[in-house]
């Protein structure tokens, strides 16, 4: 079952097949994917996406929303989660904007509203936020959400060649936000 979600300029709704261009709209912009775990090159290769977004919500381990302006009612970017474990009650959030979306709060608006869903209908006790070093504004942005820097993970991953290293942040459903 999936819930749509609202803020006071957002709404949160689900990502459906015809939304493939916007997606890979901001999943080919290079301004938006260098610290993106994915970037497609294609339109065709963002079908692996769209289907990635209809398993994880089916066999739910996941669930991701489409960010729509409620002014313009266009889509300014993608806010979800992912490695959902019933067992441990934890889960992996992320998110990304278009260009013409940064430096306006909308994740400082939309992510509050989403980690409360999660803990209250998801039922999460742990969230965890995985930054690669060098994304500044989602370390700032995790640390203004209430996560707490629990370290690195040193030359832990292979991106386009280069060993980089990642950071552990986590917000327990306990802690006051």
């Amino acid at each position: 079952m999936f819930t749509e979600l609202e803020t006071a300029r957002f709404l949160l709704k689900r990502i459906q097949p015809e939304d493939q261009a916007f997606i890979f709209k901001g999943l080919s912009d290079p301004q938006v994917i260098p610290f993106y775990g994915v970037q497609y090159k294609t339109f065709e290769e963002t079908k692996e996406q769209m289907e990635f977004y209809e398993r994880i919500l089916h066999e739910r381990t996941g669930c991701h929303w489409k960010i729509v302006e409620k002014a313009s009612l266009q889509p300014a970017g993608v806010c979800g989660f992912n490695g959902y474990q019933l067992l441990h009650e934890k889960a992996e959030i992320g998110y990304w904007l278009l260009p013409g979306f940064w430096k306006k709060g909308v994740m400082q608006e939309v992510l509050p509203v989403m980690i409360g869903h999660l803990f209250s209908d998801w039922k999460i006790h742990r969230l965890e936020s995985v930054i690669e070093e060098g994304n500044d504004a989602s370390c700032r942005l995790s640390e203004k959400l209430g996560f707490r820097l629990e370290g690195m993970l040193r030359e832990s991953e292979i991106k386009y060649g280069k060993r980089i290293s990642l950071l552990m942040y986590s917000l327990l459903s306990t802690d006051p936000r």
